[in-house]
């Protein structure tokens, strides 16, 4: 029987699904298809601002299916966007279809999650990228606020 499996394949899709699945348990919820869409409201509001440069080093550090969903509809020669405060907890909300309210306790659990999975020094040089008042929004609680 051939070997039917792609093994690079299988490993993105089982750290992905591992990822989801601990997000989910971060916000509260079980629902991976909810935590996938707050991933993605994040990965998409913060890669927006971001130069190419700084948005290519983030996606090198995803998994590589995460990393598919990172760069679907991403338009390279209109980065960076800069918005401000309200403007990237609107984007972010409608991207990842929650309330606005909701926006700033989700972007900082992902935040977090991602410290947690890439690295903080890592994910903290991409937010230096971004404006303060939206680095605030993305700041984890009970963590300093950046520079």
């Amino acid at each position: 029987m051939p070997h039917t499996r792609v093994q690079s394949i299988e490993h993105t899709v089982q750290t992905t699904n591992r990822w989801l699945g601990d997000l989910a348990d971060a916000i509260g919820t079980e629902d991976r298809d909810f935590a996938q869409r707050v991933l993605k409201g994040w990965l998409h509001a913060v890669r927006d601002g971001l130069t190419v440069d700084s948005a290519a080093h983030l996606a090198a550090q995803l998994p590589d299916l995460l990393r598919g969903v990172y760069y679907a509809g991403w338009d390279p020669s209109r980065v960076p966007i800069r918005r401000g405060r309200e403007e990237f907890i609107e984007y972010f909300a409608r991207s990842a279809r929650v309330a606005l309210r909701d926006v700033p306790q989700f972007a900082a659990t992902v935040t977090e999650f991602l410290c947690g999975e890439l690295s903080e020094v890592s994910v903290t040089h991409v937010l230096d990228r971004l404006p303060r008042d939206v680095r605030t929004v993305l700041q984890p609680t009970g963590t300093a606020g950046g520079g």
